[in-house]
């Protein structure tokens, strides 16, 4: 409880100008009641993983919620959503906000955005049978070339801007992109890094193409109500304590995140 109320003291004296914001905030509600939603997708190996034989969450983000939930002193509970909801959820206030989302212009023209705390990069995978045809994103960058993504994530906007020859495919979840290739119904999908390190791992028939550099590095972040102030300023001055106390580090290491 101690570094509640001293992220809590930080905050209140920070927000003094935004004494309507304050009383109307999620943070008020929130610890008055006790519980934190989050949103999360279960589909996003290692940052979360539902398992749904047990209907419970693993990874890199539902770790960081835990220990968020914990430093307010208020229990957590994690809301089913997917990518292409994942905006109107926080909207439409089906929780407080969401796991580690991409930051993106469209999605914050309606929806508030933390501070980031890791950065990701964008690479293609194909079937490693494949791989000698396909050395480059030029490589992708063909007719009669078919490249996956899944809807409602950063990555269908940029298999678009990508792939202009090409043919895309988009994927509605709880179907995902990559099955696409191992069905051989399309020849590439992209992803983020640290995704495409675990599909290779799980996935044998998988290569992560080795292109000499990814594309569109971008920072990851929760997803919150753009209007609500007092409550993104005390996450924000949560990330910025946590990040200088190793944590995210700490995290990054426990699920092999590797940076970009």
């Amino acid at each position: 409880m101690k570094l509640i109320k001293i992220i809590l003291g930080t905050v209140l004296v920070s927000c003094v100008a935004f004494n309507t914001f304050a009383q109307e905030s999620r943070l008020k509600k929130i610890l008055s009641e006790g519980e934190l939603r989050v949103g999360t997708t279960g589909d996003w190996n290692p940052m979360t993983m539902k398992n749904p034989a047990s209907d419970s969450y693993t990874g890199f983000d539902i770790d960081m919620m835990n220990e968020l939930a914990k430093d307010m002193g208020v229990k957590v509970t994690f809301v089913p959503t997917d990518w292409k909801t994942l905006v109107n959820g926080v909207l439409a206030d089906k929780y407080d906000l969401t796991g580690s989302a991409s930051i993106s212009v469209g999605r914050a023209k309606v929806a508030g955005y933390s501070n980031a705390y890791f950065e990701l990069g964008t690479v293609p995978l194909v079937l490693k049978k494949n791989l000698s045809k396909f050395q480059s994103w030029g490589d992708l960058n063909k007719e009669g070339i078919t490249v996956a993504a899944t809807l409602g994530t950063t990555q269908e906007q940029q298999v678009k801007n990508f792939f202009p020859k090409a043919n895309k495919k988009i994927i509605e979840a709880p179907a995902r992109d990559f099955q696409e290739v191992l069905a051989g119904r399309a020849d590439a999908h992209i992803t983020s890094n640290v995704e495409a390190e675990k599909l290779v791992e799980k996935y044998s028939q998988l290569a992560i193409v080795p292109v000499r550099a990814m594309k569109a590095r971008t920072p990851i972040a929760m997803l919150m109500d753009q209007n609500d102030h007092t409550w993104i300023n005390f996450i924000n001055h949560w990330i910025r304590l946590k990040t200088a106390r190793g944590f995210f580090d700490q995290l990054a290491t426990k699920w092999k995140l590797a940076t970009p």
